[in-house]
């Protein structure tokens, strides 16, 4: 534990945002393998509506600081050539 007072604050700010930044990584990941799974369920309609709310939540994560834009784009890229590869 640190002696500073400003640092020992530091820390405590650290870990909310962590948590925080957590949280978010992990409703990614949830709705990722939701679309995931819905294409490979062979669910077109489902995985497109997944599609959307899951650029959506990586746009949000982006616009609060958690991702990089440039990782988000890739998600999303992968997220959207997986639908198309099942729609061919």
């Amino acid at each position: 534990m640190p002696n500073i007072k400003s640092s020992e604050r530091s820390v405590k700010t650290d870990a909310e945002r962590r948590a925080s930044n957590f949280a978010v990584r992990s409703t990614i990941k949830t709705v990722t393998r939701k679309t995931v799974e819905a294409v490979g369920a062979g669910k077109a309609d489902d995985a497109n509506a997944l599609l959307t709310k899951a650029s959506s939540v990586i746009d949000k994560a982006v616009a609060k600081g958690v991702i990089h834009k440039n990782a988000a784009a890739r998600k999303k890229s992968r997220l959207a050539r997986k639908l198309n590869a099942l729609a061919k």
